[in-house]
């Protein structure tokens, strides 16, 4: 290679990842959305496939149905979900006291008890005045998210059109071989579809059994109890007790004994081993995931890519110790760089 070849080809690797970063730091509040339609695509990619080859449908039509299908199965309960929200955030906006009235009556009853006071004045005052702004920030939440539900609708209907050509270009430009080319896309397909379907159905699960457990033992606000347990079992190890447990604590300081400890009892013998059984099953039946890959990678996730971190933190550290496996075996095992490029 001459030098002007070389100057042209690392000037335009230059130019393509100074526009890389370029467009990247612009697309980063669309990026729930476009690895929202990546999930959905890997999801549903089959299924396009039976339609547009099998079925010769025009790709046009077969990407309608399946975006549809698509909105149906996955983003009308996600807008029940943003409703509850919005209801919920209107109420601390509406009535901030009625929030803070639970925890003033616990600290009353410690008080009494104990005559050390939690909860001073200046203390309520200070969280009634946050309460509004913590729900206009979270309102703004909600119109990210309305964004970017409409950015994961427009992407997907054009990834369903191109998908052939689009997964072609992708293989064509990765630095493997076929073998690692098929493992790495096989992990994604793997991780992916466990998080995607697991994650979800586990929080359903789990929020669902804990609104029983909150009924049958009296719990104040079912419905938002049962909400929030459903998004807290999403969290790495400590999960839905980050709910149950204060609930039940609560519960005991305004002498409901009986209840609080049926509470605490149905939370640590069914809410929270439901949960093991669950990722057990998920483990087995699509792809078995050390427990630190799930954790560390949900941590990782949620700080790079917001909520769909839960899919994808897992997923980015898989992907490292894979291709820090493919290097062992191409280069320090003796197998040569060639067999692994080649």
């Amino acid at each position: 290679m001459s030098t002007k070849e070389k100057y042209w080809k690392y000037s335009l690797i230059t130019i393509i990842l100074g526009l890389g970063i370029i467009l990247f730091r612009q697309i980063t509040p669309f990026l729930g959305g476009l690895l929202g339609a990546l999930t959905i695509y890997i999801l549903v990619r089959n299924q396009m496939f039976y339609l547009s080859v099998k079925k010769k449908m025009k790709r046009s039509l077969a990407a309608t149905i399946i975006t549809a299908e698509a909105i149906l199965c996955f983003l009308v309960p996600l807008a029940l979900v943003v409703w509850l929200a919005i209801v919920n955030l209107q109420n601390i906006n509406l009535d901030p006291q009625a929030i803070t009235a639970p925890f003033e009556e616990a600290a009353k009853i410690i008080k009494e008890k104990t005559g050390y006071n939690i909860l001073g004045g200046d203390i309520i005052s200070y969280v009634i005045s946050i309460l509004p702004r913590i729900g206009q920030a979270l309102m703004g939440g909600i119109s990210s998210f309305a964004v970017n539900m409409f950015v994961l609708v427009f992407v997907l209907y054009f990834m369903l059109i191109g998908g052939r050509k689009m997964e072609q270009y992708i293989d064509d430009i990765l630095p493997f071989n076929a073998a690692n080319t098929q493992n790495v896309i096989r992990e994604i397909n793997l991780i992916v579809r466990s998080n995607a379907i697991g994650i979800p159905l586990l929080a359903i699960i789990q929020g669902g059994v804990a609104m029983i457990g909150y009924w049958i033992f009296g719990a104040p606000n079912i419905l938002l109890s049962g909400f929030l347990t459903s998004f807290a079992s999403i969290i790495p190890m400590v999960g839905t007790a980050l709910v149950w447990v204060p609930i039940a604590a609560y519960m005991a300081l305004i002498g409901n004994w009986f209840q609080a400890a049926g509470l605490a009892i149905f939370g640590t013998v069914v809410i929270s081993q439901l949960d093991n059984l669950i990722r057990f099953i998920i483990q087995k039946k699509m792809a078995d995931i050390h427990p630190l890959i799930t954790i560390f990678g949900v941590v990782i996730g949620l700080s790079l890519f917001g909520f769909m971190g839960i899919i994808f933190g897992p997923l980015l550290l898989s992907l490292f110790f894979l291709f820090v496996d493919m290097f062992k075996k191409g280069y320090l095992d003796g197998e040569g760089s060639s067999k692994f490029l080649n």
